[in-house]
Parts: C-alpha cells; sequence; structure tokens
C-alpha cells in the first residue's frame, strides 16, 4: 500500500514537472495553472525546510560563534 502511495506521489511530481516546462513553451492554460501550483508547492517545501533548519539550529543567531 505505501508503495502505491509513493508511486502516485512520484506520478504526481513528474507531472508537474513536466506541466511547468510545458507552460513555459506556451501549453495550453490548464497546463500553466498545474505549473503555478506545483511552483507554490515548491516554494512551500523550501521555506519549510529553511525553518526546521533554523529551529534545530537557534544558536546560529546570536551575532557571534565565539567559544568563550
Amino acid at each position: 500500500m505505501t508503495v502505491l502511495v509513493l508511486l502516485g506521489v512520484l506520478a504526481l511530481v513528474i507531472g508537474g514537472c513536466a506541466c511547468v516546462v510545458w507552460a513555459e513553451r506556451g501549453g495550453p492554460r490548464w497546463a500553466s495553472a498545474v505549473a503555478t501550483v506545483t511552483l507554490a508547492a515548491g516554494e512551500l517545501l523550501r521555506r519549510s525546510q529553511k525553518n526546521r533548519r533554523r529551529s534545530l539550529n537557534p544558536t546560529s543567531s546570536d551575532g557571534g560563534g565565539g567559544g568563550d
């Protein structure tokens, strides 16, 4: 069952990437909409990973790295 879910997610990712390329080359309006959703999802994932890294290392924002 898990394999089927992962294959479904993989198919959605590949389809989204294909729509991004197709929309860039002047594809139909629906491909442009799918491309917009795909790019927005990618941006959300990038931001969540940045936030996760910041929360794992809270001492990096103290302005110094001194080991006194």
